[in-house]
């Protein structure tokens, strides 16, 4: 081998010791004794010096059977290996044709650094066309590998033909991976280098194509492309400076891609393997990984450009996060502000300097003592507030996490001590000062999660930046040093900083969830990023947010952005930071930029000024410096933000110009996408040479200016830049059209609200899932019939079933037969298929129409609820909105708006099913915008359509997130993109469930009765639920003094109880109307019945009330208690004897069908601290429960309510509970439901909470028997939804036969037309600040619902309220129509007196508006009653043209005018609402609001909630009192907000308050043109009831003829035949317009 002397040889050993710092090594002369194997020769191969794989990283060569040849070029290895090393291939078989496996044995060669292992086995799967997969591991036992949250084993085929072969090499072990072009390319070549793999040293070389080479990091590299001669980078994730050198940095990223020529063809290379490793690149051009631990787990990935190897790594270890918009506006943040006060002196400073500046930052000096999830008390004191000071202004607040726990005492550290959350070290214990949460653990991850929750609850913020998760440690290891193991002290130690495992981070044998520190100290910011995304998730809600970070690993930008770390302010590093972002864009972080002037060291002037014109570029763009360093920005940026409206990832020139190599190597310039190049000034100089059509030239480029070029043939989308994009963002957008030479130019536009969350795996189909159910597989699926499909989620897909059909069309309809295609497989075996069917159109009217699907030849049950529809169908076609067609393939009905020609309605989709018990159909929806479908509780008033599903059922359920609750209501309403509204109803009552999948489409699945639809065309939102109340039936006009407050509770103990609270409430001066009674005034929970110990006194008390003008409620519930003596409890023994009770079918048992609700059993004690079960088993009575549809039904409760109004107690309204009906066992007695199992459990269950234990879970036997009104015998499994339906009716009846007035009916369970005869109070909710806005969505979604009277238990039902919760719910809860403050037993009070004097003035203040206003609400209501109205009112149906207003639900409306903006979250003083685009005046001062069409920040402090009134309406008001009795007897008046015209309208429903069936109406215009124009107008002093009806007079503001439209027709002609009349009030009248604002006083005799 023609070795040298031996002297010659130790000097050239030491120097080459010297040029690569390694550790000094014994070998002075060849023939020095080496311990080598004498009868291993070196096979030294005859290679180019490039090809040399290095033998020599740090220790002895001929002893390693190594090949040694020293040159006179250092960089070039002397010892490189021979052909002895390596594994060879024992065997190896093809399972498939796209999965190779082989068993590899070691040759036999001297080991390099010891523990070898002897058997490994190779894996090759072909996962794609272009994506292949290698993993090389140790053969009988299991290895650390990656256990990456995206990255999985594909569990399908490749679609088409590989893009590449590969090739096995047997001896050596080798493989070659071919590019499957003509002629063929070899890209991947490891037979360069033999394998290595013993226990902590892993080794494997390939040669390359070529030398374009770019990625692998952290580090800092000067050029984009890789210099291939002889360089070796460390990866190991490294709290460091990037500073210019080759060590390793905070991110760890094993990956490059190679660009092949100039085709543009490329490939990727991604080695999976978190362990610290090195990369040696070298001018074959191959590539040398060497790690030290886990497994060879490789991708190689297959793309025609670069562009589409980014896509196929994106693929692989998933897509970026998209950032919401305002993050890639322009961000300033500082180590060490020093207080908030400076903070807030910088703010202001760029504020009005004008400067477009989106997000502020804290840095670590906000926190206490540098301890996260505190702040500076001191200096911070007001940083809870900071985020509202910020979004005043349009602006963004992000704060800093970092990883570390700094030892406490302090809450957030004591809860981690308490859930083991830290990272351990060997023994098990926790290390000393400071601690490292391991968020590999699911209860570190969960207290992350509640402490960001928590913090964010102080201190409001927008977005995360978590920092020093490398992990990064100010000592080595730990206070204790670092055990001496093989860990900390590996036999090859990676070129890493330091030359130190632990230098600046843990010791390696320190313990997580997921193994050693060892093998995931380089995923540590990856799974913080995770546990981070759960937090911001969790936090943020449908607010997109941001997560970024340090640490990275791939993968991470999935979640999370990154910027380059602690740079310096330098020319090198602004230089060097353009490399970096095209790298990380290469890595799948597109969300990238630098610290703008350099993180540490003073920036002079000129390098400033040219990385702000750089940085305006960078998508991550912040400026950002250390401790101790001047402040810098220029002002003269703002000539460039927000020039381009969308900002695309940035990429090299290369990647769109790769056939030409000029470009291959650029990296002075980079690109926006495909059509803007960015040229900035990178050194002191003022000009630049740039390429232009392959030529060089100089561009002139002065201090104030950036080279910017934009490509022919592209378009690009702009907007007019403004101080933030919340304000950009309004302004129109434009387009930049760049011809190309053929005069040609294309591009795109992505645009959102820029804030919510999308879910972007989702891909947008019109499939219908054809196997619901939750055991789906491929085999279930296709013995459907059915599609299988594997996407983000498994899906069973409907195959088109072709229908026969027969159409016959007429003037008033078509008529369909269709016959089923009996080919195609039964969808379930036990729910016989229909085959022959008949479709039903009728055109009811010009804007309404009904198709109804159902079996001609036998009868099925139909819904037994009577609809309102016009006599005669609308058989002119001319008069009709709509036109029908029929598709045949599939087979559908499509509704289609003449007008806008969209189409409404089209169920021509697959999926259409008819059978026994399994009915579905499906319809693309026109628009996302859908609302509606009820009881469950829904987070927004817009449905969300990305796959969610919602069963209907009714059910005793508190409400909760896609739980069933007490009513069923099939209906929805949709916008249009012509911005049209329309209302579906689909009028069946058996249990089904409704999906939403985001094509947009909708899916009704229902286990039994008919199809039978109702289409309302609107074609104004208000109008389809005046359309849709008018079918259904009005809504019941409760009687004045139901609108006052009210107060109840479950667990009065007596009735001293309830006279002290009204006692206190009087003294209180707090309005209130209503006081209740639950179920503890009953002898053990009986109905009809009074306990004579507890509340013996309270009918005397009830009368005392009542005659000072309050009102009284009690509780009914619909089940009769059983085990009573006979004779003792009437109501049981009279119903038994009118045969009133719901019984089994005949030929079952003649039994009534037994359950148990709050009846006891008599003669028992309660044992309360046994479990409910327990209590149910031993202590509930047998209940019976009335068939309320039976007539003798309904004269039996009529008996027994007036019987208690007469002999034991009065009352005013009744209030009837547990009717869904709701049952403490399941089905009876015993829970042996008889008859037919399929309808307990039936063939498909809808998604109920009960799902898994069938219907008559909490309720009665589906087989149980009901009798309707016309004698027809139905079962409960029909009917059930209609129990609290049936129980209604009667009850109000009842009531108003019993007092003769009006009062009111308020139902749990309810059913379209439930309004007609009752309001609804939202159920047992929970004291928690989430329920507020869900309150409002309830009240919403009912007032379309046709249930107008609605509210929630203020200050929640279930849990103890605190006290700034239940202070903002008082101030809500005061404009819900139906205003009651309710709890649950064994919980503290929480009225409005029960929390001290503050609490019980700030509640009087609020109730003193709306009983000040409740001749308004009262107006809304009688509007309800007689048009539909809606009361509480979505914004939307105001300003349906304001695409804002469709998604708003944190604010409501009262009718037309008032517009209520209450707080909803914690802490809040600041509440952002939406002032829609009209003249507004704050109800409280007059004033007129300035802005139209925007969000604003209202002052919310916490004695006030924000009402506005809209100019060009009257609302009447009354001065309040304590009670609606003595309010009513004080003067009306009137509030006149004048519009711009100085015009108003409104109008005044006035009666006695209870009355049935007299209204007086009185309509008021206000005109202030008609007078001169320095006088308001003033009030006749005797208003006639025949002058408001007929005059219209110009000079009098009264006018029903002009302006009137709130008094029905009918009513107008009563008044006239009614005798003489005049108003009995006294007026003031408040004006509010924008120059004036007085009030006029006028009295009007009365003179009846």
């Amino acid at each position: 081998t023609n070795m040298l002397s031996s002297t010659v040889n130790a000097v050239l050993l030491i120097f080459l010791i010297s040029k690569r710092s390694l550790a000094i090594f014994v070998q002075l002369s060849p023939t020095s004794d080496s311990g080598s194997d004498p009868d291993i020769v070196p096979e030294c191969p005859n290679i180019p010096e490039g090809e040399r794989v290095d033998c020599f990283p740090d220790q002895k060569c001929l002893e390693r059977a190594c090949c040694w040849s020293p040159l006179n070029e250092t960089n070039v290895p002397w010892c490189f290996f021979s052909k002895n090393h390596g594994y060879s291939v024992v065997s190896e078989s093809k399972p498939d044709s796209t999965h190779i496996e082989a068993k590899l044995t070691r040759m036999d060669a001297p080991s390099l650094f010891g523990a070898d292992i002897k058997e490994l086995t190779f894996y090759a799967e072909m996962q794609t066309e272009n994506r292949l997969r290698f993993k090389i591991t140790d053969a009988s036992k299991a290895r650390f590998e990656v256990p990456h949250e995206h990255v999985q084993s594909l569990s399908d085929t490749p679609n088409g033909p590989l893009k590449y072969r590969l090739e096995l090499i047997q001896k050596p072990f080798g493989l070659k991976v071919w590019r499957t072009t003509s002629p063929e390319k070899l890209l991947f070549d490891t037979t360069i280098g033999p394998l290595v793999f013993a226990d902590q040293y892993l080794q494997l070389s390939a040669k390359l194509p070529s030398h374009n080479i770019y990625g692998i990091g952290e580090h800092v590299h000067q050029t984009f492309r890789h210099d291939t001669n002889w360089r070796t980078w460390p990866i190991f994730t490294r709290d460091a400076f990037p500073n210019g050198g080759t060590h390793n940095l905070y991110g760890h990223y094993p990956y490059f891609t190679c660009l092949e020529d100039t085709s543009g063809q490329s490939f990727g290379v991604f080695l999976m393997n978190s362990n610290a490793m090195e990369v040696t690149i070298q001018p074959a051009p191959a590539v040398t990984f060497r790690t030290i631990g886990g497994v060879l787990d490789f991708y190689i990935l297959i793309g025609e450009t670069p562009e589409a190897v980014v896509d196929e790594f994106t693929k692989l270890i998933g897509r970026p996060f998209i950032p919401p918009y305002w993050s890639l506006g322009f961000q300033l943040s500082r180590w060490d502000y020093g207080s908030l006060e400076e903070v807030k002196k910088v703010v202001e400073r760029n504020r009005q300097a004008g400067l477009p500046y989106d997000v502020q930052y804290t840095d670590i000096d906000y926190m206490e003592n540098k301890k996260i999830f505190t702040y500076d008390m001191d200096k911070f004191a007001e940083l809870p507030q900071f985020a509202d000071y910020m979004h005043d202004k349009g602006q963004k607040y992000i704060v800093i996490l970092v990883s570390q726990r700094i030892n406490g005492p302090y809450e957030a550290l004591e809860r981690g001590h308490a859930a083991k959350v830290w990272v351990t070290e060997p023994d098990g214990v926790w290390p000393g000062e400071t601690l490292f949460p391991d968020y590999t653990n699911q209860a570190c991850i969960d207290w992350w999660v509640d402490e960001i929750s928590r913090f964010h609850k102080e201190v409001k913020h927008d977005a995360l930046w978590i920092d020093m998760n490398e992990v990064a440690n100010f000592v080595k290891g730990g206070i204790k040093g670092c055990a001496d193991n093989k860990l900390n002290y590996p036999p090859f130690t990676p070129r890493i900083l330091d030359d130190l495992m632990y230098s600046k981070t843990l010791c390696m044998d320190a313990k997580h969830k997921w193994g050693d520190h060892y093998d995931v100290h380089s995923l540590y910011g990856y799974s913080m990023v995770l546990a981070t995304d759960k937090a911001s998730k969790a936090v943020f809600g449908k607010s997109r947010s941001m997560v970024f970070t340090r640490s990275s690993f791939p993968g991470v930008g999935k979640y999370s952005g990154h910027w380059l770390g602690d740079n310096g302010a330098n020319w090198n590093d602004i230089k060097w930071a353009i490399p970096g972002m095209l790298e990380f864009n290469l890595f799948g972080i597109p969300y990238i930029g630098a610290d703008i002037c350099g993180f540490f060291d003073d920036s002079t002037e000129e390098l400033c000024t040219r990385w702000m014109q750089v940085g305006a570029f960078y998508p991550f763009s912040r400026n950002h410096n250390a401790q101790g360093y001047a402040v810098r920005i220029k002002i003269y940026f703002s000539n460039h933000y927000c020039e381009i409206g969308v900002r695309e990832a940035i990429r090299p020139p290369e990647r769109e110009f790769y056939s030409d190599s000029e470009t291959w190597a650029v990296h002075k310039q980079f690109m926006w996408g495909a059509h803007l190049l960015i040229t900035p000034v990178l050194d002191p100089v003022s000009g630049i040479k740039i390429t232009d059509r392959k030529a060089t030239i100089n561009m002139h480029l002065p201090a104030d200016k950036i080279g910017l070029h934009l490509r022919g043939g592209g378009i690009l989308p702009v907007q007019r830049p403004d101080i933030t994009t919340t304000y950009s963002r309004l302004h129109p957008m434009g387009l930049i059209v760049a011809l190309d030479d053929n005069k040609a130019a294309s591009g795109e536009l992505f645009w959102d609200d820029g804030d919510s969350r999308v879910n972007w795996e989702v891909k947008i189909s019109v499939n219908i899932d054809c196997y619901p159910e939750e055991d789906k597989d491929q085999a279930k699926c296709e013995a459907r019939g059915c599609i299988w499909e594997v996407r983000v989620r498994r899906y069973s897909i409907f195959r088109p079933v072709i229908f026969k059909y027969n159409k016959v069309e007429t003037p008033s309809g078509i008529t369909v037969d269709i016959d089923r295609n009996t080919e195609f497989p039964s969808q379930r075996s036990r729910s016989r298929d229909i085959s022959k069917l008949r479709v039903d159109i009728t055109y009811m009217s010009g804007r309404s129409l009904r198709w109804k699907i159902f079996d001609p030849y036998n009868a099925r049950y139909e819904v037994p609820v009577h609809l309102d529809l016009p006599a005669t169908p609308e058989t002119d076609e001319t008069k009709r909105e709509y036109r029908v067609q029929i598709n045949d393939k599939p087979f559908g009905i499509q509704v289609i708006r003449k007008e806008t020609n969209e189409i409404i309605w089209d169920s021509a989709v697959p999926g259409f099913t008819f059978s026994d018990q399994f009915l579905q159909i499906s319809t693309r929806l026109p628009s996302d915008y859908v609302y509606g479908f009820g009881e469950t509780e829904h987070p927004t008033y817009k449905h969300d359509l990305n796959f969610h599903k919602y069963g209907l059922f009714a059910k005793d359920q508190p409400p909760g997130y896609k739980l069933n609750s007490y009513g069923v209501h099939p209906f929805y309403m949709g916008l249009e993109k012509s911005k049209s509204a329309h209302g579906v109803l689909l009028l069946n009552s058996n249990a089904m469930d409704v999906t939403f999948q985001p094509t947009p489409a909708l899916t009704y699945r229902t286990i039994g009765g008919i199809l039978d639809f109702y289409m309302v065309m609107g074609p104004t939102p208000e109008e389809v639920v005046q359309q849709y109340t008018e079918m259904i039936g009005r809504p019941v006009l409760p009687a004045y003094w139901s609108l006052g407050f009210q107060l109840c509770r479950y667990g009065y103990a007596n009735d001293t109880e309830i006279a002290d609270l009204y006692r206190d409430m009087k003294a209180a001066k707090i309005p209130y109307d209503v006081q209740y009674a639950d179920i503890d005034y009953m002898e053990r929970q009986m109905d009809f019945t009074l306990d004579q110990v507890n509340f013996k006194e309270l009918p005397a008390l009830v009368d005392q009330m009542r005659a000072e003008g309050m009102r009284f409620i009690f509780i009914l519930d619909p089940a009769i208690a059983g085990n009573e003596t006979k004779g003792s409890y009437p109501a049981f023994d009279t119903g038994i004897e009118k045969d009133v009770f719901i019984k089994w079918p005949p030929e079952l048992s003649n039994d009534i069908v037994w359950g148990k609700v709050w009846p006891d059993y008599p003669n028992v004690t309660v044992d309360n601290s046994l479990d409910w079960d327990t209590q149910v088993e031993l202590f509930r009575a047998f209940a019976a429960f009335p068939d309320f549809f039976k007539t003798s039904t309904a004269e039996w409760w009529g008996e027994q309510i007036k019987d208690y109004y007469n002999n034991i107690m009065k009352f005013d309204g009744l209030w009837i509970d547990m009717n869904e009906p709701a049952s403490f066992v399941h089905g009876t007695v015993g829970e042996n439901c008889l008859g037919n199992d399929d309808l307990e459990n039936p063939p498909y269950m809808p998604p109920l909470e009960s799902q898994l234990r069938g219907l008559n879970h909490k309720t009665l036997c589906m087989n149980s028997e009901q009798i309707l009104a016309s004698g027809t015998r139905v079962k409960h499994y029909d009917v059930h939804n209609l129990y609290g339906w049936s129980h209604t009716k009667p009850t109000y009846d009842a009531l108003l036969s019993t007092t003769g007035k009006r009062g009111v009916v308020i139902t749990r369970s309810t059913y379209p037309s439930s309004g007609r005869w009752a309001g609804h109070w939202l159920g047992d909710n929970y004291s928690a600040w989430d329920q507020l806005l869900k309150s409002i969505v309830g009240m919403m979604e009912f007032s379309i619902f046709g249930i107008p009277y609605t509210g929630a238990d203020i200050c929640g039902f279930f849990n103890v309220a605190e006290y700034e919760m239940c202070l903002r719910w008082m101030q809500l809860g005061a404009f819900y129509p139906f205003s009651r403050n309710h709890n649950t037993i064994n919980m503290p009070r929480q009225d409005p007196v029960a929390w001290g004097t503050g609490f019980a003035n700030m509640s009087r203040d609020v109730l003193n508006i709306r009983y000040t206003l409740l001749p308004y609400l009262y107006t809304l209501m009688y509007e309800a009653h007689v048009h539909g109205n809606t009361v509480v009112r979505p914004l939307l149906h105001e300003f349906v043209t304001d695409e804002k207003t469709w998604d708003i639900d944190r604010q409501f409306l009262w009718g037309p005018a008032l517009l209520i903006t209450p707080v909803l979250e914690m802490g809040v003083t600041v509440v952002r609402g939406y002032v829609p685009k009209d003249l507004w005046y704050d109800y409280h001062t007059g004033k007129a609001v300035e802005v139209q069409g925007q969000f604003v920040d209202m002052d919310a402090p916490l004695t006030k909630i924000n009402l506005h009134v809209r100019a060009g309406h009257i609302l009447p008001w009354q001065k309040p009192e304590s009670n609606t009795q003595y309010s009513r007897l004080n003067p009306l008046g009137l509030i006149v907000a004048l519009n711009d015209e100085g015009v108003a309208h409104g109008s005044l429903f006035w009666d006695d308050g209870e009355g049935i069936g007299e209204f007086v109406c009185v309509c008021v215009c206000v005109n202030v043109l008609a007078f001169e124009s320095n006088l308001l107008p003033t009030l006749s002093p005797t208003i006639n009831m025949s002058n408001i009806v007929n005059k219209s007079d110009k000079n009098t503001f009264f006018s029903a003829v002009q302006c009137c439209t709130g008094c029905a027709t009918e009513q107008v002609n009563y008044i006239r035949k009614s005798k003489h009349m005049e108003l009995n009030v006294k007026m003031c009248t408040v004006y509010y317009g924008k120059s004036v604002l007085r009030s006029l006083h006028s009295i009007v005799q009365r003179n009846m």
